[in-house]
């Protein structure tokens, strides 16, 4: 069952500017409709201005004042890789530089081994064009809501824990969301 009410809309024009030419020449990707991002009604007890992923649906919710939120689609981690919890946005990076954690150079050495002392920001680089940072407490997670080079898989349980966005879409959140958001994957 979705944490949001299921009686969704597109406001006049955000589809189409929320899925803009942001990357249009960056990308040969183009977003499928059912993809795009979407003004949603959600449940009465969800503030302005705060972060909700629904592993569920595959989405992500940024809440806007009036009961509605912008519904993004997002891929979320494997099952024994997604941690549920409360967040909060200590930090925030345009095309960041990625590390994989010792984790996961244990788990996959062929796959992470390589970039062990980590990857510059780019195009192939594993976190995309933006990254949230998610801190419990004053501490780093390693945690991160990111873009992803690969937007195909998004709706899917694909990660090492974090959230992955589609870049357009990541772009977008990323300029509206202010560092000390608290975030609630559910």
């Amino acid at each position: 069952m979705s944490l949001f009410n299921r009686r969704t809309f597109l406001a006049t024009g955000a589809a189409t500017a929320l899925s803009g030419p942001a990357l249009a020449s960056a990308s040969t990707y183009v977003v499928p409709d059912h993809l795009k991002p979407r003004i949603v009604d959600i449940k009465s007890q969800f503030r302005p201005g705060e972060i909700h992923v629904d592993p569920g649906q595959f989405a992500l919710y940024w809440t806007l004042p009036g009961g509605e939120a912008i519904r993004y689609p997002v891929g979320i981690g494997t099952d024994q890789r997604y941690s549920a919890g409360t967040f909060t946005i200590k930090r925030k990076a345009e095309w960041p530089r990625w590390t994989p954690t010792k984790a996961m150079i244990r788990r996959e050495p062929h796959i992470y081994a390589q970039h062990a002392a980590g990857m510059a920001g780019g195009g192939a680089n594993p976190l995309g064009a933006r990254a949230l940072y998610l801190y419990r407490g004053g501490r780093d997670t390693y945690l991160r809501i990111h873009g992803t080079p690969k937007p195909r898989t998004v709706e899917a349980r694909v990660s090492n824990g974090c959230v992955r966005m589609i870049n357009e879409h990541v772009i977008d959140l990323y300029n509206r969301v202010p560092n000390g958001t608290r975030v609630v994957l559910h």
